[in-house]
């Protein structure tokens, strides 16, 4: 069997590992963030459940560190009571970002894991089976219940050769990006292979697995070998070592092979990271921005080559040049090295141990600015300047293109080799572990609002078109999740204010005048975060369908968590008829729904019907019935 076989199987619940077919596994870790745990964790609390029953849980809080306001330091207050008080892990403000910190010090080869962020994948590095979902899956995951999933292909890419000095991980997942694009690994596990993989280390392998999030992939992972038993030894983690690889002449769905000694140095360019080009290309492109860090380039490995690339030297006066540590670990090394000074004495500004500008939080860049960033996503408005383009780059390239203020090529730059330590600095005193606590009162501030429920289905469902939109709409499109709103996770009522703000900002009130409605979508609606919000707030407006030319998986599954009609066009063709504002209905949806496949939607407006198919597993079915997960778990209660 190949690796992703294995570890399903070892997990299998219910199912066959038939692909496309559904199954469930058993979930032995759970991670959140504190973007999308404060929902996870109302939820938790809903089940009615006293303990956590996975091997470990970890409550990050990594996304929204700035202070400003009460409703930020409350729900930090709210994650860290209500985790506790279940048997929780808290990993605090300040000691990282929980995809760099599962790593350390949590990951565990062959063990299987989801988390309420897309980025989860990136515990694959380590061999985790390691997944994306809401916030509801993981809080029934805490609660002891199996993640159900389609059984996804699983696709080999073999790597072959070794990477060329200053050609890096990053220009690794850049060129499968460009093979494969945003929406090429749908419902398939990216599987690495190859004389290549024993080149790489964890912290490379983890940008490769961090990224395979922006294909749309249900995980990518790597094998467990000596570069991760060496890795977990440095971590004094020997004992969490085993041993994991696909045996030999194992099946695939689908395979390629990459020639790491073939690879240049590459960039995504605006707005899409599939949009790749070599950097060569883009040399003449004056920068006025770069951000060095976030969950996929922050290890300590990357952050000491930048800082031996800046050493002696001085960013480029027109250039803001910001650098975030991944983890509290790798900021106290490069503090005890002398690395740290070496960046700040060449003009960066050290920024806390975060996803940070990432996410958009802080660090926007002027108007029609260029900014080059080590991060995975460059979506439309995402750093919080519409006008800006964002360009996605190694570490290397952006420390390069700092210092020079336009767009350098480090294939023709000094390459300076930086070893992975024996020994990591250890020191876990900004982890909280639940057995230290006792009586815990959880804390509520009063921006924490209850989440919205849905009705069960009617047996019509009509409403206008609310919006028409195009392909690759993503869930910051959706549901923005800024500086500005940010602190407002917990209050759905306020976010609905801002629902679809980057495509149209007269969506929450026309969802309003008119009761709620569908959503027409092109291709891929809904890709990026794992955020529920982007599903939470369009119920709360009365969404009451969308229907799209197809769906990323996540968002697809949020949408039916929550009772959200998900329907494709049969006839893609079908997407240019249905215009804004036309009235929909769905008549005896409750009887198509029960019949399953095929659910026909009337345009009334213009009199022409359209078929549409929204293939659900007996389970879904009574999901989107009940109106929900949470409606279908009381009434079977």
């Amino acid at each position: 069997m190949n690796l992703t076989r294995k570890i399903i199987g070892t997990h299998l619940v219910t199912g066959s590992m038939i692909a496309g077919e559904e199954i469930a596994i058993r979930i032995d870790q759970t991670l959140t963030q504190d973007s999308t745990g404060t929902m996870a964790y109302l939820q938790f609390e809903a089940l009615g459940i006293d303990k956590v029953k996975t091997l470990r849980s970890v409550a990050y809080i990594d996304h929204n560190t700035i202070q400003s306001g009460f409703e930020n330091a409350d729900d930090h207050a709210y994650i860290q009571s209500v985790a506790l008080k279940h048997g929780i892990f808290v990993s605090k403000p300040g000691n990282g970002i929980c995809h760099q910190i599962n790593i350390e010090r949590f990951g565990v080869p062959g063990q299987t894991l989801i988390g309420s962020d897309s980025h989860t994948p990136t515990a694959g590095g380590i061999g985790m089976l390691a997944i994306g979902a809401g916030g509801l899956d993981v809080a029934v995951a805490m609660g002891g219940g199996a993640l159900h999933l389609i059984m996804p292909k699983v696709v080999k890419v073999e790597l072959t050769g070794k990477l060329k000095p200053n050609v890096t991980a990053k220009d690794v997942i850049l060129e499968v990006l460009r093979i494969m694009t945003v929406k090429g690994g749908v419902g398939k596990v990216i599987e690495y292979c190859g004389e290549g993989v024993k080149t790489l280390t964890v912290p490379e392998r983890a940008t490769i697995t961090n990224m395979g999030a922006e294909l749309g992939a249900t995980t990518s992972i790597f094998p467990s070998d000596e570069q991760t038993k060496a890795f977990l030894t440095a971590q004094g983690r020997e004992k969490d070592f085993v041993p994991l690889a696909a045996d030999e002449n194992s099946a695939y769905d689908e395979e390629f092979t990459i020639d790491l000694g073939a690879l240049s140095p590459l960039a995504a360019c605006p707005h899409s990271p599939d949009n790749v080009k070599k950097v060569s290309e883009l040399e003449n492109i004056k920068v006025d921005q770069v951000c060095i860090g976030s969950c996929t380039n922050s290890s300590y490995r990357d952050l000491m080559k930048v800082a031996a690339i800046l050493k002696g030297k001085r960013v480029n006066p027109e250039v803001s040049l910001t650098i975030s540590p991944g983890s509290r670990q790798v900021f106290a090394m490069l503090a005890e090295n002398g690395a740290l000074a070496d960046m700040i004495n060449a003009g960066a500004r050290i920024l806390e141990c975060a996803c940070g500008p990432c996410i958009g939080m802080g660090q926007s860049p002027k108007n029609n600015a260029v900014s080059v960033r080590t991060f995975n996503r460059n979506f439309y408005a995402r750093s919080g300047t519409a006008s800006a383009s964002v360009y996605l780059v190694s570490p290397e390239t952006a420390a390069y293109t700092a210092i020079m203020g336009h767009f350098v090529d480090p294939s023709h730059e000094e390459c300076y080799d930086v070893a992975m330590p024996d020994r990591f600095e250890v020191n876990d005193n900004l982890i909280l572990d639940p057995k230290d606590f006792k009586d815990v009162t959880v804390v509520r501030g009063p921006n924490i609002k209850p989440f919205p429920l849905n009705v069960a289905l009617p047996e019509k469902v009509l409403g206008k078109v609310l919006i028409k939109t195009e392909d690759n709409i993503t869930t910051d499109h959706i549901m923005p999740s800024n500086s500005k709103l940010l602190p407002y996770r917990s209050n759905i009522p306020y976010l609905a204010e801002h629902c679809m703000e980057p495509v149209d900002p007269e969506f929450p009130a026309r969802a309003k005048a008119n009761g709620g409605g569908f959503i027409v979508a092109g291709a891929n609606y809904g890709q990026g975060s794992s955020r529920e919000h982007a599903a939470l707030v369009p119920l709360y407006l009365g969404v009451k369908g969308v229907v799209a030319k197809s769906f990323a998986r996540i968002h697809r599954d949020n949408l039916i968590n929550s009772g959200i009609l998900p329907l494709t066009f049969k006839n893609e063709a079908d997407y240019d008829k249905i215009g804004f504002g036309d009235e929909l209905v769905i008549e005896n949806a409750r009887s198509q729904v029960e019949k399953g496949g095929e659910i026909t939607l009337k345009d009334v407006t213009k009199g022409f019907k359209v078929v549409c198919d929204m293939p659900l597993t007996d389970r879904q079915r009574k999901f989107i019935l009940a109106g929900g997960v949470l409606n279908s778990l009381k009434k079977s209660n």
